[in-house]
């Protein structure tokens, strides 16, 4: 599992969002560090906090650093100078809150450095498709469906209504995730003529938005297919444990 940095000029903002991250991965997060503020409890950043925090987490899988200003993204740079790390250390251009949430999550289910990396940076296009444009930012990967092994008839397919108040927000989103990452299948959901999207990808459902009362195609193929859908219903019918 990889490692993940938070660098921030704030150390309260930093703790917050470490704490929004982790409501959507309660069970088994990723080994995560901050290096926030300075040592005397000011406003900035340290080098070489930074980089006692990347050796912290390092590990053969590798180590994601998210930063939020500018001189967060020097210090970061010049820590890697300082710290010998045993796997890579990659900055990520990420938007810090929502693509600490993103990384947080997929981290959690095994995902490589490339994959979370590729997660986090599109961790924005939730919020652009709300506001009805890309803003420039790069979408969530679509599912690329089933492999060419997979035959039509090895695919399960349900549609399954959201009966929770405010739908498909980022904690159940992070629920459905965790569901697919448990289990041996390919899941792609989509909703509102949007998708399909990877159902391990936290941000890619959410730019579904997908509303109590929208509809979910699932689509699951591989051993565990019906494992799959049989988990998600339970969650979606169950709304997510939330007040309906």
């Amino acid at each position: 599992m990889i490692g993940i940095v938070v660098v921030s000029h704030s150390e309260p903002l930093a703790s917050a969002a470490l704490d929004l991250a982790l409501e959507m991965v309660q069970d088994a997060p990723p080994p995560i560090a901050l290096a926030a503020g300075t040592g005397d409890g000011g406003t900035g950043t340290d080098a070489m906090r930074v980089s006692e925090a990347i050796l912290s987490v390092d590990g053969p899988d590798g180590v994601l650093v998210l930063m939020d200003l500018g001189s967060a993204v020097l210090s970061a740079e010049m820590a890697l100078e300082f710290a010998e790390a045993a796997g890579e250390v990659r900055l990520s251009p990420a938007p810090l809150v929502e693509g600490l949430v993103a990384a947080v999550v997929r981290a959690a289910g095994g995902a490589s450095l490339d994959e979370v990396d590729r997660e986090a940076r599109s961790a924005a296009s939730a919020k652009a498709e709300q506001l009805g444009g890309d803003g420039g930012i790069s979408e969530p990967a679509e599912s690329s469906g089933a492999s060419d092994a997979d035959s039509a008839d090895q695919r399960l397919t349900m549609v399954v209504t959201l009966v929770n108040e405010v739908g498909l927000h980022a904690r159940p989103a992070g629920m459905l995730v965790k569901a697919a990452n448990d289990v041996d299948a390919t899941v792609e959901v989509a909703a509102n003529g949007r998708g399909p999207v990877d159902a391990k990808s936290v941000m890619g459902l959410m730019t579904l938005g997908a509303a109590r009362g929208t509809e979910l195609t699932v689509t699951a193929s591989g051993p565990d297919a019906r494992r799959a859908l049989d988990a998600i219903r339970e969650l979606v019918e169950d709304g997510f444990g939330e007040d309906r």
